[in-house]
């Protein structure tokens, strides 16, 4: 089966500060499935580093108040299309991020205060029928596959 993932969960140095990490279960969910690496900032044109970002009034605002709405839309429209192309029942994103982010988000404030929400990228996925999942229940995803 073909499961989308966070490109940072396996190790590719793609999230905000540059830094990357792979799940535990990623060898057993290789020999299973064939995963396919998204990064929606990355697929939206920003750089790696960037300046962290959180969602706040339903526009996506960096650190230093720039607006990156237009970027993480984009992104996440291109992770779509992976989706659609590779047909992907499944999503395995990166918890509380802006883009990937599933159940429980920042607030907004850099302050690391979580709130309940879904990032842009886990909302658009959800739209077309993608189950989202957040990294820390990755092995409860795996042990339901069988």
């Amino acid at each position: 089966m073909n499961i989308l993932i966070s490109a940072c969960l396996l190790g590719v140095n793609c999230t905000y500060n540059g830094i990357g990490k792979s799940l535990d279960c990623i060898d057993e969910l290789m020999e299973k499935h064939t995963l396919i690496p998204v990064c929606p900032e990355i697929f939206g044109g920003l750089p790696t580093p960037r300046t962290p970002a959180e969602i706040l009034e339903n526009k996506i605002i960096t650190k230093t108040g720039e607006d990156v709405t237009k970027e993480y839309e984009t992104g996440a429209e291109e992770v779509v299309k992976l989706a659609k192309l590779y047909q992907c029942r499944y999503a395995i994103l990166k918890d509380r991020s802006p883009s990937c982010g599933k159940g429980m988000i920042y607030d907004g404030s850099f302050s690391g205060v979580l709130i309940p929400g879904n990032g842009v990228c886990v909302s658009l996925l959800e739209k077309i029928g993608v189950e989202c999942i957040q990294e820390s229940k990755a092995k409860e995803f795996l042990s339901r596959l069988g």
